[in-house]
Order: structure tokens, then C-alpha cells, then sequence
């Protein structure tokens, strides 16, 4: 699974990288230890709310992380939905319908992961070696408050969940799981675009993606608290 990520970056240079018209919210304070439920920045495309039929722009705006889908009874579901497992994404009622429609990238520095070793929980940092921000695919959905007016300007709960896959082999022995990253350029542009919304269209895009190539190194255990922060955290551990 991916629970625990970096980012650093400020709205421009996640804007400058992504490629990114438009900044919706304030900006966030940078975070070295960004934990579930917590808000994020994500990249998406869509069209103004205005004009549904108007051509999609490509946003950069902060979402919840643990996707909430629309129907939920209970906004605290959120809280078990933080990942979406990639091979049941186009099947799974919680899932199917963003997979077509509401793709999105949540830009990272790299992510935490931890490795059994001896009986203990070592963590890791696995980033891209160029220093290029990481866009792990996932997931937004909208859900509207039934308590509070149409109108009201917190009717619509945004949230977001991280996509997983297998592991490739280079990572693999630090755990089974890690986020499916998109590559810059084509495959990003075809990731975020709403109009590729045929489900096979959307499995053989995702059946198109490369091995990720990143570099892991161990970390101290102060980031296996939500409570610390900073950019120590990701700082390589001395051997």
C-alpha cells in the first residue's frame, strides 16, 4: 500500500512541471511526512462547472486523501479507501466510475515504505533519481453534503485515493505494493484527459504503463510518527 509520501514542492514548480493553467485554493505548507485524511495536491483536468461541455483544463487543486464515493453514507469510509488496488480498479463499485471518468496524478517527492527486517519495520524512501517529482495515479470523486444547500460553498466533499500495483522487481523486496506512477508526456496527458472513458480504452492504457526505475534508501523511524515533520525525514539514514 502507499500511506505515507513527500511533497515538498511549491504550486509553481508543480505547475511548471505538470503543465498545469489553473491553481485552485490556497497553497499548501510543504510536507515531508503526508499521511492519509489529510488534504492534498492533486492534478486533474476538467471542464468549468459552468460549462460541461466546454473543452477540460488541467488543475491543480487540494482534495482529501481516502476517496469518498458519491453514494457513501458516511464520510468516514474515506478513511479504509486511501489506495485502490489497479488489477480490480474497472470492477470494484467504489472505484469503476472515477477509473473512467475522474483520473487524476497527486504529485510526490517519493513516498515511505517499510521493510521487514529482523523483526522490525525499517523505513525506506523510494524517489525518482533526476529529483523529478513522482505522479502516482489516482482516483478524485465528489460527494455532496444532503445537509447543506446546493449552493452552499461546502456542499461537495473532494477526495482522492493512490492507485497500487505489484511491485516491479527492483522494489519488490522492499514490499509487495507500490503506487502506479505515470510517466510524463503522453501517457499523462491520455491518463487525465475525462474523454478516454471506455473501460477497455482505460485497462490497455493502463496495460501501456512502463516499469517505474527509482532509488530507495532507509530513513530514520521519526517518520513513523504523523506527529514529526520536516525535511530530515528524507534524509538518507548513515551507514
Amino acid at each position: 500500500m502507499c500511506g505515507r509520501y513527500a511533497s515538498a514542492q511549491t504550486d509553481a514548480e508543480l505547475a511548471k512541471a505538470f503543465e498545469v493553467v489553473d491553481v485552485i485554493g490556497d497553497e499548501p505548507e510543504p510536507s515531508w511526512n503526508v499521511a492519509p485524511t489529510q488534504p492534498v495536491r492533486v492534478v486533474l483536468e476538467r471542464a468549468p462547472k459552468d460549462e460541461p461541455e466546454a473543452d477540460a483544463a488541467r488543475l491543480l487543486r487540494s482534495v482529501r486523501w481516502g476517496l469518498v464515493p458519491s453514494w457513501a453514507k458516511d464520510v468516514k469510509i474515506g478513511s479504509k479507501m486511501i489506495n485502490a488496488r489497479v488489477e480490480t480498479l474497472l470492477a470494484k463499485p467504489a472505484f469503476k466510475s472515477a477509473a473512467r471518468r475522474r483520473r487524476c496524478v497527486i504529485p510526490a517527492d517519493g513516498y515511505f515504505e517499510w521493510m521487514k527486517i529482523d523483526n522490525r519495520k525499517v523505513p525506506f524512501f523510494l524517489h525518482a533519481a533526476d529529483g523529478e517529482p513522482l505522479a502516482m495515479a489516482g482516483l478524485y470523486e465528489l460527494r455532496p453534503d444532503p445537509d447543506l444547500p446546493e449552493d452552499h460553498p461546502d456542499r461537495w466533499l473532494w477526495t482522492c485515493t493512490v492507485i497500487t500495483t505489484t511491485a516491479a522487481d527492483t522494489l519488490g523486496h522492499i514490499h509487495d505494493r507500490s503506487p502506479l506512477l505515470i510517466p510524463s508526456g503522453d501517457l499523462l496527458d491520455a491518463w487525465l484527459d475525462p474523454k478516454l472513458a471506455d473501460a477497455d480504452d482505460v485497462q490497455t492504457l493502463i496495460n501501456s504503463l512502463p516499469e517505474p526505475h527509482l532509488e530507495p534508501y532507509e530513513v530514520s523511524t521519526a517518520v513513523n510518527s504523523v506527529r514529526n515533520n520536516g525535511p530530515h525525514l528524507v534524509e538518507p539514514v548513515a551507514v
